[in-house]
């Protein structure tokens, strides 16, 4: 039996454990066939299921709900809050709770339980970054207060992405037994396999046309295989498998700013960071260097070869979000513009057609995470598109843990996209200068420091907007692509899915980095638009 049957076999098992009982009736099996959902759209979430530790921050929590949403056009609705208004010096925000939420266990929910979820957040030392909450103060039962200790517009990001806990059944175990006052509720979880839930019946919003969901664990090669078979309702896919017709199902390609660029080192060689690693790279420090990259890459080329013409264009981390600045933007493909930047900077060709300034000769090394096909295949494409400029990038794959040792000195294909503005502040701050993998190029510019502060000094994110421009570009300096050139962003990523013919899954936001969860996030629009037989 070859691995493909294998697979079906093991699928099928999978889905009579969650869709049968030994006594279930046929008028059941239509039911729960017009009810219930199959999905392969993603990994099992390591950490579980708990939003303090970071569970929902892509996307919805699904089985908790937060106290304010993006609409497709990311304005900022109401989820859990009636209201919420922010002092005048920016550090106290009161938010006015709805008071006809319970959670799945019946108990209400309130400002202690609020208060309870920040506060726990802020203590784990998670990816939940909340070091400017001070304190949380909870004032009645229906209101509480976030003291900052200093002003920031992005705080609203947390109020939209944190899922709120109970505090009387919050324990160490609760990532696997999440209680929330989401749409659904946990059911059964057989880890490395599948997740199944269901509708949860003291939800307050909009009850989902479907009761019953059962989420299989399924690389996308297998979800593919899945999909062919007949046996899940969506599936996630990579961009070589689109092409490939299967029956009974629609190809849905979601727009994305799930990005991928190269970060360029931008200091020049000669120093070490405090743990002995190199910094900078003589070459990519010259900005001429970076805008010339910038200005010659034909990116619609790489959308068309790498990902089967199933993405976009990028030119930031953040195209078409609220705070992109579109004069940032640049035209591709322009040799001649590049040619000439290169020219006036001191750069010419050698007897090899390699550019040479000062004898310094324009190599590099560009790496990539060796497991990951499309930043091997954009980093090869990027090198080829190069060489007739006169610059040599040698594509290279290394492991995450290589590449984090190399990353201030070599130029590395990596990927970003946020719904969150304060990405870019982490990108390009002087502040974050090798904070993990923010600004790992070890990027500086005071002008836009001063940008980055003005806008999470702002009073809301609308007046910010303006600032996180400017970062990018205000007409003489910026970190884009028209100033310091900081990063040579290539593509955004559509997020693929094979969608059951009949099924609709709603207005869809663009989606943020991360392939899979961020598509329920409006999981209670889902509905068949036909009669299932």
């Amino acid at each position: 039996m070859n691995n493909k049957f294998i697979l079906i076999f093991l699928i099928m098992g999978l889905l009579l454990t969650a869709c049968t009982s030994p006594n279930a009736s046929s008028t059941d099996v239509d039911q729960d066939k017009k009810d219930h959902l199959i999905l392969a759209i993603g990994g099992e979430p390591e950490e579980g299921f708990d939003p303090t530790a970071g569970w929902g921050r892509y996307g919805s929590p699904l089985f908790q709900s937060t106290l304010l949403k993006r609409d497709k056009e990311f304005n900022i609705e109401y989820d859990l809050a009636d209201s919420y208004d922010v002092s005048e010096d920016g550090l106290v925000w009161t938010v006015k709770l709805r008071d006809d939420v319970h959670f799945s266990d019946g108990e209400q929910l309130t400002a202690e339980d609020v208060a309870f979820t920040f506060e726990t957040a802020a203590a784990s030392g998670s990816v939940i970054d909340l070091t400017i909450l001070d304190k949380v103060k909870v004032v009645d039962p229906n209101t509480v207060q976030f003291f900052l200790e200093k002003p920031q517009s992005t705080f609203v990001q947390s109020l939209i992405a944190t899922g709120i806990v109970p505090k009387h059944a919050y324990g160490e175990n609760y990532n696997e037994n999440p209680i929330g006052s989401g749409p659904f509720m946990l059911e059964q979880w057989d880890k490395g396999q599948q997740l199944i839930v269901k509708a949860n019946p003291e939800y307050y919003g909009e009850f989902p046309y479907f009761t019953n969901l059962t989420f299989l664990f399924l690389s996308e090669d297998a979800a593919f295989a899945a999909a062919n078979a007949g046996e899940v309702d969506i599936a996630s896919i990579s961009p070589q498998l689109a092409s490939q017709d299967v029956s009974g199902m629609e190809l849905v390609a979601l727009e994305s700013v799930d990005n991928r660029g190269v970060m360029f080192p931008v200091k020049p060689e000669g120093k070490e960071t405090d743990q002995g690693l190199p910094i900078g790279n003589d070459v990519t420090a010259d900005k001429a260097i970076r805008k010339a990259i910038n200005i010659a890459i034909d990116r619609q080329s790489l959308v068309d070869g790498v990902l089967g013409g199933y993405g976009t264009p990028a030119y930031t981390e953040n195209d078409g979000l609220p705070w992109w600045n579109s004069e940032s933007t640049t035209q591709d493909g322009n040799f001649e513009r590049a040619e000439q930047i290169l020219s006036e900077a001191g750069w010419s060709k050698n007897r090899d057609g390699v550019l040479e300034k000062d004898g310094l000769v324009a190599k590099f090394t560009l790496l990539y995470p060796a497991d990951d096909q499309i930043r091997q295949s954009l980093s090869i494409a990027l090198a080829d598109m190069m060489e007739p400029l006169g610059i040599m990038l040698q594509a290279e794959g290394k492991s995450w843990n290589e590449i984090e040792r190399l990353q201030h000195s070599t130029p590395v294909m990596m990927g970003f996209g946020n719904y969150n503005p304060m990405e870019s502040f982490n990108l390009f701050s002087s502040e974050t200068q090798g904070e993990g993998w923010y600004n790992a190029g070890l990027y500086s510019n005071a002008t836009v420091d001063s940008y980055l502060e003005q806008a999470l000094e702002a009073s809301s994110e609308t007046e910010a907007v303006q600032y996180w421009q400017k970062a990018q570009w205000d007409g003489e300096t910026g970190y884009g692509l028209k100033g310091d050139a900081a990063w040579a962003w290539l593509v955004n990523l559509n997020h693929l899915y094979l969608v059951r013919d009949g099924l609709d899954i709603g207005a869809q936001k663009v989606q943020p980095h991360g392939h899979g969860w961020p598509i329920t996030d409006v999981i209670t629009e889902w509905q068949w638009t036909e009669e299932r037989e």
